[in-house]
């Protein structure tokens, strides 16, 4: 039977307004529960608030399943994700690459599964999941035709729960490298040594955008494997995509050669520096891409986050053409909308340049944001226009 934790009244709103964390802060009683299992949360009333994975470790001491009284054993976890996948099905369409689950956006907190073809990345973020981990090993096996599951459980988050950073094959055989497609563009993964799990599949229904709005000469900045340059390239005349990693940028070269393409280049630079010599040099663009890794990994960060952003926003404002096409992208929760939006506006004003918002997009619809949970929602790209 599980044990009942107590939490506050606090917490017990939080949940009740949609959220699915509870701050250890916010426990009263936890006496004997066990970190990593499945607890029963009741109020400070005794009314009960729902079922959560529970941690003795983390600052995130709940993270919720369910505000019902239901069993939550095989066949809830198997309910989870087919009703995951089912979700997905208008959305891989158009590619054999996606994220089957979204932790809390899918409402199994701290699980990511990805699938590249038939080979599946898994991450067990917390205590509960990585307990639960051979049982979502079995249920991928028994609902998917895959050649193999791999974990990537590289990531520092693992620590604040008390795990160790590992990297292994959980099932089958595979190989170093694969080969996915994406709205027709091809790309190398390395499943067990890739960023990320592999690959930035939250990017890729704005790689497709960038396509839609890309034109002229095209500069596509932290390229890693060429993600937006080489659909931009289906649209620009040219393409140059830099990055400070000479990994990234060979990576983007076979990525390119693998799609014939032929008028995109890259270049090992920093980004910095590179946009300060395209302008003292009188170099312009048509269409500008700015996909930054995260600069603010926490609030502390926020500020010298913004003056990032700005730097570059600035730079590439002044780079563009009129009727130029900037595509601006911040993957830093902690920098907000309403800040980064307002950075680019402050970079506009000091550019000297009129711009119009075009359009406003998020992470791919793979990575569903929950209402009531804004640690779901951390990707931004927006489109302008700099019409003067």
């Amino acid at each position: 039977m599980k044990r009942a934790i107590i939490i506050n009244k606090r917490g017990a709103e939080r949940v009740r307004k949609g959220h699915l964390w509870v701050y250890r802060s916010d426990i009263k009683d936890a006496k004997k529960c066990v970190g990593g299992s499945v607890v029963e949360v009741v109020d400070e009333r005794n009314r009960f608030v729902g079922q959560a994975f529970y941690s003795d470790r983390s600052e995130i001491a709940l993270r919720f399943l369910t505000t019902e009284k239901e069993t939550i054993e095989r066949e809830f976890w198997r309910r989870r994700l087919r009703a995951a996948e089912k979700r997905r099905q208008q959305y891989k369409q158009n590619t054999n690459a996606y994220r089957l689950i979204y932790s809390e956006g899918d409402l199994i907190p701290s699980l990511i599964v990805d699938i590249y073809n038939d080979v599946s990345v898994l991450q067990t973020l917390s205590q509960s999941t990585e307990m639960l981990r051979p049982l979502f090993v079995d249920l991928l096996i028994e609902e998917f035709s895959l050649k193999a599951i791999v974990e990537r459980n590289d990531v520092k988050v693992r620590e604040l729960e008390g795990l160790e950073l590992k990297t292994g094959l959980l099932y089958g055989d595979c190989p170093e490298e694969i080969i996915i497609e994406q709205d027709g563009v091809k790309f190398y993964v390395s499943p067990l040594g890739g960023q990320k799990t592999g690959s930035f599949l939250d990017q890729r229904e704005n790689h497709f955008a960038a396509q839609k709005f890309g034109f002229g000469r095209g500069l596509d900045c932290f390229t890693f494997n060429g993600g937006f340059a080489l659909h931009l390239a289906r649209s620009c005349e040219s393409v140059v995509g830099i990055d400070i990693s000479e990994d990234a940028v060979s990576l983007a070269q076979r990525n390119a050669e693998l799609n014939k393409i032929r008028n995109a280049e890259f270049k090992t630079r920093n980004v910095f520096d590179a946009l300060r010599e395209f302008e003292k040099a009188g170099e312009k663009f048509d269409t500008i891409v700015l996909d930054p890794p995260a600069f603010a990994k926490n609030r502390a960060s926020v500020k010298a986050a913004l003056r990032g952003y700005k730097e570059i926003n600035l730079r590439a404002l002044k780079l563009l053409n009129a009727g130029g096409i900037l595509i601006s992208c911040s993957c830093s929760y902690h920098a907000t909308e309403s800040l980064f939006l307002s950075v680019i506006e402050e970079s506009a004003n000091d550019a000297g340049r009129r711009v119009q918002l075009i359009e406003k997009r998020t992470q791919s619809s793979d990575h569903p944001i929950l209402l009531g949970m804004p640690e779901t929602y951390y990707l931004k790209c927006v489109v302008l226009k700099v019409i003067e």
